[in-house]
């Protein structure tokens, strides 16, 4: 059963690849009559060299005006076959790089509408490895395909076809061995997928522990844990090592039984052709051409048995990234869904169920009305659904029941770029990309002029840092923010938000990275930036959350509180104890 799914698989993931090869149906089919062209001159040249040895009669009797003759038709063909090789090639690096493109294209595609579940609950490393090493290895396959499987079938097939044309007898000798030839290609390559496929897991686990330490490495070296991350990193390398000699080591094979049995074929053609020789049923110049042909008839067999191994482990690293192309998206927009025009930042959420585990209860019957321009607080213990419920506002997770409405809207009835597009957000992790200081402050707001850009930096007191800085805006900073320390990045999120300025903000945890004197002023500048614009503030310190118009107070993913800085301490609940527990003396 297992080897009718390992089978199945196989043939899924090469009619998969074939739909991609298809859109290149063109270049295809001029591969092909390259190939045609390039194996037909290649066979016709020991016809010639045939020829040639026998218009040498005997000791000074050659016929060098046929001579010449000849070796000018075979100049010709060389001539002919080389061009058509190099043109073959050219046509198969257009057909495997433009499908190699092609799938790294959808690959990453499908990561952009790939749900945030599926993305958080696999390793970024081994997706990372899918897109990038996996499809490499099937591009190194593909082409070993292309160069040499039509050619080792084409020259199979015209070998026949000459060696029939000149004697059948010997021809059945030839076709009689080719069987065990075949048998022992088949029997090695059912044995290599598998190892192949096992491999380029392994190396996808092993790429993703690479990428999780290199970015945490400061938090491993802190808590001493580099002998067990070594540990880890071993383990995995001798998996991969074991994978990949068993996998090489079944491949390796098939040379060398090919090769054997090519020799019994030469062996054959020669016993034979030199018994038809004696007797006069062909000449010498067609003995030796009929050996030539034995060695171009086995040829293809060596090269074929390569190929078919490679193309086991290309389509063992396909069927990984095709996996991850097929997965389901996220759940696509209706047809008829609304575009938010101009919002007030009205919100409301009604009996709201949400859970990331179905086992495990989280968000339930969540009930929540805010008007345009209140400031709303969230405030609770760490799992509380703060985040949560930040994720829901955005629609990077949808609930499970009840509804989460817009001006009115059912958000799931809206585009999710117009729901976006209003909302600013500010995240306690903050994420910048590779480019310059300006590239990543216009990123929401494109058009944006020069100094409205300055001034959002200057409201968000990033601008002196930034003008220190070797080449101020047209700095270069690296992936999330290279050198720059974690609050400076944070003053940059600040100040894309804050030059966009859309109609409903979101602050989660904001400040959590910057000092105390920086964080007046910037509360000062937030203060600005949210008068007449809905605003939800996910925040620890709660001295920062006093002048807000409503503060919930959440546990176990309800509110259990809900008013005012001075109604909510009156109350002497959980809020009370909260505040006194940051507070008291």
């Amino acid at each position: 059963m297992a080897k009718e799914n390992k089978g199945k698989r196989q043939t899924d993931t090469l009619k998969k690849v074939l739909l991609y090869i298809r859109r290149y149906l063109f270049l295809l089919v001029l591969s092909l009559v390259f190939a045609v062209v390039s194996v037909f001159a290649t066979l016709y040249v020991p016809v010639l060299t045939g020829d040639a040895i026998d218009w040498i009669l005997g000791p000074g009797n050659v016929n060098f005006p046929n001579m010449i003759r000849i070796l000018t038709q075979i100049a010709v063909v060389i001539a002919v076959t080389a061009l058509a090789q190099w043109l073959m090639n050219v046509c198969n690096n257009k057909i495997t790089y433009g499908v190699v493109r092609d799938i790294r294209n959808d690959a990453f595609a499908k990561i952009q509408s790939l749900p945030l579940k599926y993305i958080d609950g696999h390793s970024h490393g081994e997706l990372v490895s899918r897109v990038v090493a996996d499809v490499d290895q099937f591009a190194d396959g593909l082409l070993m395909g292309f160069t040499q499987l039509f050619t080792g079938v084409l020259t199979i097939l015209g070998t026949l076809g000459f060696m029939l044309s000149i004697h059948v007898g010997i021809t059945l000798v030839v076709v009689l061995i080719t069987p065990v030839s075949l048998f022992v290609a088949s029997f090695i390559a059912k044995r290599t997928y598998q190892m192949f496929r096992r491999q380029s897991e392994t190396r996808g686990e092993q790429t993703a522990l690479i990428d999780e330490m290199i970015g945490n490495q400061k938090v491993v070296q802190a808590f001493g844990q580099e002998e067990k991350v070594q540990q880890r990193f071993d383990d995995i390398n001798q998996r991969l090592y074991q994978f990949s000699l068993r996998a090489t080591f079944f491949s390796s094979l098939t040379n060398p039984a090919t090769r054997f049995v090519n020799s019994l074929v030469y062996t054959g053609v020669g016993v034979a052709g030199g018994f038809a020789a004696m007797r006069g049923m062909i000449s010498v110049g067609q003995l030796s051409c009929f050996l030539s042909y034995a060695n171009q008839y086995t040829k293809p067999f060596n090269e074929i048995s390569g190929v078919v191994t490679e193309l086991q482990n290309a389509l063992a690293c396909a069927g990984r990234v095709l996996e991850l192309i097929e997965e389901e998206p996220q759940l696509a927009e209706p047809r008829d869904a609304v575009s938010l025009g101009q919002v007030q930042g009205t919100v409301e959420l009604s009996q709201v169920y949400f859970s990331y585990d179905p086992g495990k209860r989280l968000i339930e019957d969540f009930n929540l009305k805010v008007r345009p321009g209140q400031r709303v607080a969230i405030v609770g213990p760490t799992g509380c659904g703060k985040t949560t419920l930040i994720n829901l506002l955005m629609r990077f997770y949808d609930v499970d029941r009840g509804q989460i409405c817009v001006e009115g809207e059912d958000i799931r009835q809206v585009t999710r770029k117009s729901l976006r597009e209003n909302y600013g957000m500010v995240l306690q992790e903050t994420w910048l990309k590779a480019g310059t200081i300006r590239e990543n402050l216009l990123m929401g707001r494109p058009q944006a002029t020069e100094e409205e850009m300055q001034q959002a930096a200057k409201d968000a007191h990033a601008h002196n840092f930034i003008k220190r800085l070797p080449k101020g805006y047209d700095t270069v900073i690296g992936e999330d923010g290279g050198s720059l320390s974690q609050g400076q990045k944070q003053l940059l999120c600040i100040a894309r938000v804050m030059l966009c300025l859309p109609p409903m903000l979101i602050l989660d945890e904001a400040t959590s990275s910057i000092d105390t004197r920086t964080e007046m002023k910037i509360q000062n500048a937030f203060a600005q930036m949210m008068k007449g614009r809905t605003s939800f503030i996910v925040a620890h310190r709660l001295s920062t959350i006093r002048s807000a118009d409503v503060i919930l107070v959440m546990k176990d993913g309800s509110i259990v509180e809900q008013g005012t800085h001075e109604t909510l301490l009156a109350k002497n609940g959980h809020y009370a104890k909260l505040y006194l527990a940051q507070f008291a003396p």
